[in-house]
């Protein structure tokens, strides 16, 4: 594991030769959600030893349709997910949309970051740089893993070498995404650790009732075949009742599902790592 993530993961008890994880659910609905699902994948992650960043959103800015949530307001969210943070002592991470949000982000949250449609948005990620925090960009449903090269550039030549790239599927179509695992050998070649991102990677977006679809059934697929392929970490959005959640629903892991996914991702990357011995 790299320095910058040993020391985000400072005070975890965790096993070296296990994957991260990065889960939560999508966004901020409120306090008590928010509480409930860090508790919950804390607790589990603890007894697997997987070194776990908290996740939510304090905003969506990316939404379909004007009339989808977007968010509780910026500073209340950021506050929660920063009191998750202390109280459960785990690192943190939201999405940021604009430049002159990094800042205010960074006050709150360990890690920052960048939606997959802003990947190439130059001032974005510079302003996300010179935070000093980590910054998590997602690939672009619209590039390939090569391609990533320039984003973790543009973040290094800011000044900042605490980059982490994530797979989240590429654009099929109009209504579909499709997961190329060779992305995952690709972007780790920039060297910087790579993520793959279970859950977005399986939205069917663009319907045509404004609201994102999913394939959710899918999520332990993606995960074991991410293992597989080396992934360093994984991204995984999860709610307690997703049929209600007020964002990406359509395709979360339902929070009482992920501790035996994990146990079982656990074991494929032991097996994994033994075959490389």
């Amino acid at each position: 594991m790299v320095a910058y993530l040993k020391k985000l993961f400072e005070g975890q008890d965790y096993d070296d030769n296990n994957f991260f994880l990065i889960a939560g659910p999508c966004v901020v609905e409120s306090e008590e959600l928010i509480f409930e699902v860090a508790e919950k994948v804390s607790t589990v992650c603890k007894s697997l030893r997987i070194p776990y960043v908290f996740k939510s959103s304090y905003r969506k800015a990316n939404r379909t349709s004007a009339s989808s949530f977007t968010g509780i307001g910026d500073e209340d969210a950021l506050q929660m997910i920063a009191k998750v943070g202390k109280h459960f002592s785990l690192p943190t991470v939201s999405d940021i949309h604009a430049h002159e949000e990094a800042a205010m982000a960074a006050k709150y949250v360990d890690m920052l970051q960048i939606p997959a449609f802003l990947c190439r948005q130059t001032d974005l990620l510079i302003a996300a740089a010179e935070t000093g925090k980590v910054i998590n960009v997602k690939k672009g449903q619209f590039v390939n893993g090569e391609s990533m090269k320039f984003a973790a550039e543009k973040i290094r030549n800011a000044g900042n070498q605490q980059v982490l790239l994530t797979e989240r599927g590429n654009t099929f179509g109009y209504n579909d995404l499709v997961v190329d695992f060779r992305n995952i050998p690709v972007m780790q070649k920039h060297n910087v650790p790579v993520v793959m991102d279970c859950t977005h990677s399986l939205q069917q977006p663009n319907q045509s009732s404004g609201v994102t679809g999913g394939n959710p059934q899918m999520i332990g697929t993606i995960a074991k075949a991410a293992i597989a392929t080396g992934a360093d970490g994984l991204f995984i959005e999860t709610h307690p009742n997703p049929s209600v959640a007020k964002s990406d629903g359509a395709n979360m892991l339902q929070l009482d599902l992920l501790e035996p996914l994990l146990a079982r991702l656990v074991e494929i990357r032991r097996v994994i790592a033994k075959g490389a011995e």
